[in-house]
């Protein structure tokens, strides 16, 4: 187990996978040569010039599938780590591991098939598109606070399913044995994921700008422009296609979150930075329209409406901060002012709910819901109590002990609020961040179960098995003796020809052909 997966908490260590190496085919190494060979011929002079030193610094080579122990050894020098996973993992998992300076790296391999473009992540795009520019002090920094907002930012309830509907399609895409059938339900589910979504959340629009930026970015001027995206410097296809007059290229600004992208496509526009500096100068901008700097009535309405567990900051008399995790399910406004950008008054969280401070844990009161009553008043530790609020609010009840109050009453205005009567209930003066999931992401794990349903390593280890179930035994014996050749520079040119000859009865395997080719040219 590498030491990158041990220093994650639990509930990212699930998603973690060892990369298994020796279940990658002599195939899949032929595809990584073929892919890497011609991007660096490609790319040498329309990347950045970051992307070729950082290859070298990052343990990535052109002849072999990169070794993740290796890599981390690498980047463990510029303050980041790596660890594999399986495809696509939820958005909060990839940015908090992002945020923590850690690379998930999809373990798998695309297909021969699909061998100049792949909607799946794969170990391509993953080590040899996002390692090389973290060679780069200012990019880097760029995606550690890009992984920070993204995870921060407030997500949708149908965010959710439109994640699951895109992991299925890549995953079926990548399938060799999937049928038309099986492509047509996968598309027509994400399609249907796509047509449930109710409003553009805060989170998608964190993946719109990460897309547009560390996926597909392009750096320099608006007529020479430079690779610089993941997206781009991963795949043949893109990377042919960005630069030419079919794609336009926009100057990035902080509109380009607005801006959806279909991951099964090549993108018709990309945005170009300036520089690096201009990436760090965008997300700051974007980052203040998020609910998790805002707060106040805005960050409400942002939990609100996504009918999705969020956690609050709330402050309290003489400065103490708290949070309280849970799914808001209704605000109830005084009409006026009740704070800094504040006009609510009494808000409901559906239960279970957590308490913490700085992000720690420090209580999980019963599955009952919670009630955040906006003033400066505080509850008695015990007892029967009766107060009146600055902001219009009338409550009673009798607290059992801390914030566990039975027979609870609200009244705003003079009507009663349809409150729980036995619910959490905090006094605060303020709400001054509403960030997505929960401050305590660990503890919640433990206590209430994961946010969502994903197994790692479930059909996307089905679809490898089929990959390398696809390639026939003697086939994978004639591209390892070719692998063999070319790693003990010993080459048997006799041989080759007859490895030629007997792979025409597997119809034109150009990849072990090109290998052929490339060591008969060589002697």
């Amino acid at each position: 187990m590498s030491s990158a997966r041990v220093e994650l908490p639990p509930h990212l260590q699930r998603y973690v996978v060892d990369q298994d190496y020796a279940s990658y085919t002599p195939r899949d190494q032929s595809v990584w040569r073929h892919v890497m060979k011609r991007l660096q011929r490609h790319l040498e002079a329309r990347a950045h010039p970051t992307y070729l030193r950082g290859l070298q610094e990052t343990g990535i080579e052109v002849d072999e599938i990169p070794r993740l122990e290796t890599m981390n050894e690498k980047l463990d020098r510029m303050g980041w780590r790596c660890v594999g996973v399986r495809g696509f993992i939820p958005p909060a998992v990839f940015t908090e591991m992002q945020a923590r300076g850690i690379l998930a790296i999809a373990a798998d391999i695309r297909s021969h098939k699909t061998i100049t473009y792949t909607p799946a992540p794969d170990i391509i795009h993953e080590s040899a598109g996002h390692a090389p520019i973290i060679a780069d002090a200012a990019y880097a920094a760029y995606l550690k606070s890009a992984g920070e907002v993204g995870f921060k930012a407030i997500a949708s309830a149908e965010d959710r399913a439109l994640f699951e509907g895109i992991r299925n399609l890549s995953v079926v895409k990548e399938d060799p044995l999937a049928t038309p059938d099986d492509v047509e339900h996968a598309q027509a589910r994400l399609d249907a994921a796509a047509k449930s979504v109710r409003y553009v959340s805060e989170s998608t629009r964190a993946s719109r700008l990460y897309w547009w930026t560390a996926e597909y970015g392009l750096v320099g001027s608006l007529e020479q422009p430079k690779l610089y995206g993941a997206g781009l410097l991963s795949s043949i296809g893109e990377a042919e296609h960005c630069l030419t007059p079919e794609v336009r290229k926009l100057p990035l600004t902080v509109e380009c979150a607005n801006t959806a992208y279909d991951i099964t496509r090549m993108q018709p526009q990309l945005f170009v930075a300036r520089d690096f500096k201009h990436l760090n100068d965008v997300l700051a901008d974007f980052k203040h329209s998020l609910a998790y700097i805002r707060g106040g009535d805005y960050g409400l309405d942002e939990a609100l409406r996504s009918r999705a567990v969020n956690h609050l900051v709330l402050r309290k008399r003489g400065g103490e901060s708290t949070e309280i995790t849970g799914e808001v399910r209704e605000v109830h406004r005084a009409g006026k002012d009740t704070g800094p950008g504040l006009t609510a008054s009494v808000i409901e969280l559906v239960g279970p709910t957590m308490i913490t401070s700085n992000g720690k844990c420090t209580e999980i009161p019963k599955r009952i819901d919670a009630v955040v009553l906006i003033g400066s008043e505080r509850l008695p530790d015990r007892g029967r109590f009766s107060m009146r609020l600055a902001s219009g609010v009338e409550a009673s009840g009798y607290v059992v002990a801390g914030h566990e109050v039975v027979d609870f009453r609200v009244w705003l205005h003079g009507r009663q609020v349809p409150v729980s009567t036995w619910a959490y209930v905090a006094v605060a003066e303020a709400i001054t961040s509403v960030a997505g999931g929960p401050a305590d992401p660990q503890r919640w794990d433990e206590y209430f179960g994961p946010l969502d349903s994903f197994t790692a390593g479930n059909s996307e280890t089905i679809a490898r098995q089929r990959k390398a179930d696809e390639l026939p035994r003697e086939l994978a014996a004639l591209y390892a003796e070719v692998r063999t050749m070319r790693s003990g520079k010993k080459t048997d040119r006799k041989r080759l020809g007859q490895i030629l000859e007997d792979s025409r009865r597997f119809g034109d395997e150009v990849l072990l052909r090109e290998e052929i080719e490339e060591l008969l040219s060589a002697n």
